[in-house]
C-alpha cells in the first residue's frame, strides 16, 4: 500500500474527520467566550472594582526607554484569560451532562444469581446423607 493511499485511508476513518470537525467548532466558541469575557462581563467587574480594566493590569519590571519596549507581567490578561477557561469548561460541563441524558449509559448485564435456596438445601442435604 502507498503512502498516499494509507494516508488517504487514515483521513477518511471516522474518528479523524469527527475531531477537525470538533476542532473547527472549538476555536469559534472559543471566540465566542473571548468576546462575552471582554465586552460583556469584564466591563461591569472593572466597574465594581473602581474602573479598573484587567487587561491593562500589569507589573512594569522595566519601564520603556528610547526604543527599548517595555518588560511586564501583565497578569490582567492572565486573569481574563482563567476566567474565560471557567467559562469555557462550565460549558462543555453542560453539554457532556445534557448527552449523557439523552444517551444512558449501556444496562450491566444482569449478574448470576448462582444456586437458588433450594439447590443449597439439597445440596445441604446430600452432604447430610453422606456422614
Amino acid at each position: 500500500m502507498s503512502i498516499v493511499s494509507e494516508f488517504k485511508t487514515f483521513l477518511m476513518r471516522g474518528n479523524v474527520i469527527d475531531l477537525a470537525v470538533g476542532v473547527v467548532i472549538g476555536g469559534a466558541f472559543g471566540k465566542i467566550v473571548s468576546s462575552l469575557v471582554d465586552n460583556i462581563i469584564m466591563p461591569p467587574i472593572g466597574l465594581l472594582t473602581g474602573g479598573v480594566d484587567f487587561s491593562d493590569l500589569k507589573l512594569v519590571l522595566k519601564a520603556a526607554v528610547a526604543d527599548t519596549p517595555e518588560v511586564a507581567i501583565s497578569y490582567g490578561i492572565f486573569i481574563n484569560t482563567l476566567i474565560q477557561f471557567v467559562i469555557i469548561g462550565a460549558a462543555i460541563f453542560m453539554v457532556v451532562k445534557a448527552i449523557n441524558r439523552l444517551f444512558p449509559p449501556p444496562a450491566a448485564p444482569a449478574a448470576d444469581p448462582g444456586p437458588s435456596e433450594k439447590d443449597l438445601l439439597a445440596g445441604i442435604l446430600e452432604e447430610l446423607k453422606k456422614k
